[in-house]
């Protein structure tokens, strides 16, 4: 099975935080926190619809600048997500600028921030590059259940953390059913690849009915030939259906037991889980002063989840040459002693 998408730091482990998820197969991208972002190159930025910041620290804020500098003229717009007060946080960002000519570009740019009010409401507003990015009110938005975003092929839920005096949000992106054809049994029913699979995959996705016709029509060397066949038939003979893959992204969080048990179940069998890992636990003072996971912290609590994959991130610059000891640290939490002697 060819996976759908790649998720991959932004930065090295040093520098800002940040994951970008590349949807192959969408032409589209997402972005977790948006600090320094230059290092990806135009193409993958121009690929983002939509950013999910945890909070607004400069480290993973900063790079909306660039974002719009590199978009601006080019593209539709791309929509934002974070906690209470990020709007008007996004709102002076633009208001920083000088914006007397930006309205004569072709390409309407256009920013529509969400922000968190309460579990399972957002309020929104849009900020057009022909309105000079003057802010414009919108309806209020659900998030039933934590539900940021909701896509036919994946969703985004948020999880609240702690972060000393101040809300840190940690996301989920989780894919929906994978939908695999299998090859040779079209060839058994002496059926062809092509776009009827994609309208069949749809139809099975919208919950169709299993009599629904399916329409197959495709040319050989002896003529076009056309098939009708239920939906249903399909469905045993041709398809495979497989859980989607979780991936969590969890950072700048306190090391407390509501902070702790609130991650645990958000990341509860993920298959992929970005987890920061600031401190050594020789600097738990440090780390507590400053609400951040050290790394056994990290470990243990990737433990507690069951996670399949861990990607420690976000070490301090205090340990610059000292990266191996964070690892260590996490890896001893996370996977014991075995991993250890790996």
């Amino acid at each position: 099975m060819r996976p759908a998408f790649d998720a991959q730091l932004v930065n090295e482990t040093f520098g800002d935080p940040g994951v970008y998820l590349d949807l192959k197969f969408q032409r589209r991208a997402l972005l977790f926190d948006i600090g320094r972002i230059d290092i990806l190159p135009t193409r993958k930025l121009l690929r983002v619809s939509d950013v999910f910041v945890s909070h607004t620290h400069m480290d993973h804020f900063s790079g909306l600048d660039h974002l719009l500098r590199v978009c601006l003229g080019r593209d539709t717009g791309v929509k934002l997500y974070g906690p209470a007060g990020f709007i008007a946080q996004v709102h002076h960002k633009l208001a920083a600028y000088t914006w007397n000519l930006v309205e004569n570009y072709q390409t309407d740019f256009v920013i529509t921030a969400h922000e968190l009010e309460g579990r399972e409401n957002m309020r929104r507003a849009r900020f057009r590059s022909r309105g000079r990015f003057e802010p414009e009110p919108l309806p209020d938005a659900p998030a039933p259940q934590g539900v940021l975003l909701e896509a036919p092929l994946f969703r985004v839920r948020f999880r609240p953390l702690d972060h000393h005096d101040i809300c840190s949000l940690a996301f989920s992106f989780e894919e929906s059913v994978h939908i695999n054809v299998w090859k040779n049994r079209l060839e058994e029913l002496e059926l062809p690849t092509g776009p009827w699979i994609t309208e069949l995959k749809r139809q099975v996705r919208a919950g169709a009915r299993d009599d629904t016709p399916i329409r197959v029509h495709w040319r050989t060397r002896d003529g076009p030939r056309d098939r009708t066949i239920a939906l249903g038939k399909l469905k045993r003979s041709v398809l495979e259906f497989l859980p989607g893959q979780k991936v969590c992204y969890v950072t700048d969080a306190a090391d407390n037991a509501r902070n702790r048990d609130a991650i645990a179940e958000f990341a509860q069998q993920a298959d992929l889980l970005f987890i920061e890992t600031v401190f050594l636990e020789q600097d738990r003072g440090h780390a507590e002063r400053k609400a951040h996971l050290t790394a056994r912290a990290a470990g243990e609590i990737a433990r507690a989840a069951g996670v399949r994959c861990a990607v420690p991130f976000h070490f301090s610059p205090r340990y610059l040459g000292r990266e191996d000891e964070l690892r260590r640290e996490f890896m001893g939490a996370w996977r014991g002693a075995q991993a250890l002697g790996e």
